[in-house]
């Protein structure tokens, strides 16, 4: 692979509330060297609903020499909204390419069943529920779906355009169906479930045999046994306040399993490899909101629900970096070895 990425989270914002609750600048470039250093990426994906915190993390990273992925994920917002948010990221990200940092504009990630729109629904399940029920006429919903998306993303990138002169992107669903021509990267969130594991690979060489450079993004599984068999939704053991929408216990117990996550990221990285994709970004670093609780009632181990690499401790730093608050997973290893050829 031409660019070994990871996904750097600096907080998804919903409802005026940001998922990080505080953002430091110097634990961000800590570990956006460690993420170069000790993990050997040459590529980041910076996500996030904030533009500068965006922006601050997309020039620290620049300035360690890493490619950026500059990429404004909308949450629940309606187009007009996610037009502005996606403009606004796109003049911050052109300054930073035109300092010279190597910048490649991500136009949204999911948007369709993300925000408003595109399916019926205020939130995320409500948007689902509609996609999927009624099987009968599913083909003609995912038909209007694929409709409404292209024509935004065809205003939007004709506008981002005006704005950010280097090479842009958008992070799918495959059901989306989207027009790659106006894009410079076919980018997926391909991610490998036990229902489609013995079609992957060949689902991958087909993406790769097409003529544009193809970067797999949003791949990843939770910390729990079982959790790389239904990896699209192994954070459904998670239970939401009703009111906040902030994570708040598991919905039962489970085993942790890192070497689990460990293995099923290490397959999938050899596969991107092996059948020639040309940049992979492991979903993702750490999701702080989701910490570590291995004392008390296992229910409260949010970090089993985690994607993260790294589990996040609550209230402690760890030992293998004594300065910072988590400790890596198993996974993190791997993804170091996998990486470091």
């Amino acid at each position: 692979m031409r660019a070994k990425g990871m996904t750097y989270d600096t907080g998804f914002v919903r409802d005026g509330h940001n998922s990080v609750e505080r953002y430091d600048p110097e634990l961000v470039r800590r570990e956006l060297t460690i993420i170069r250093d000790d993990l050997h990426c040459t590529a980041v994906q910076i996500v996030g609903g904030d533009p500068q915190r965006l922006e601050l993390a997309a020039r620290a990273a620049a300035e360690l020499g890493l490619e950026v992925w500059f990429s404004p994920y909308p949450l629940d917002l309606s187009t007009d909204q996610i037009l502005t948010l996606l403009l606004d990221c796109a003049e911050r990200a052109e300054q930073l390419r035109a300092d010279g940092a190597e910048i490649v504009f991500v136009a949204g990630v999911e948007l369709s069943i993300m925000n408003r729109g595109f399916i019926d629904g205020d939130r995320l399940d409500e948007r689902l529920g509609r996609l999927l029920a009624d099987l009968g006429a599913q083909a003609e919903r995912i038909a209007e779906v694929r409709s409404r998306l292209n024509h935004f993303l065809h205003t939007a990138v004709a506008a981002i355009r005006e704005r950010f002169r280097g090479k842009i992107t958008y992070a799918a669903i495959p059901f989306e169906g989207v027009d790659w021509n106006q894009f410079d990267f076919v980018t997926l969130e391909l991610i490998r479930s036990a229902e489609v594991a013995d079609q992957f690979r060949d689902g991958v060489r087909s993406l790769v045999a097409q003529p544009k450079p193809v970067a797999i993004t949003g791949f990843g599984t939770a910390t729990w046994r079982g959790a790389g068999d239904v990896a699209p939704r192994s954070m459904e053991i998670l239970e939401y306040d009703e009111t906040t929408g902030e994570p708040l216990r598991l919905n039962g117990r489970y085993q942790r399993d890192e070497a689990g996550q460990a293995t099923y990221l290490g397959e999938l990285l050899d596969i991107f490899d092996s059948e020639g994709v040309d940049s992979a970004f492991v979903h993702l670093f750490a999701l702080h909101n989701l910490p570590h609780r291995p004392d008390g009632d296992p229910r409260d181990d949010l970090d089993l629900a985690s994607l993260g690499i790294v589990k996040v401790l609550d209230g402690r730093n760890g030992d293998t970096y004594p300065d910072l608050p988590w400790e890596p997973k198993a996974a993190f290893a791997t993804i170091a070895e996998r990486y470091s050829r």
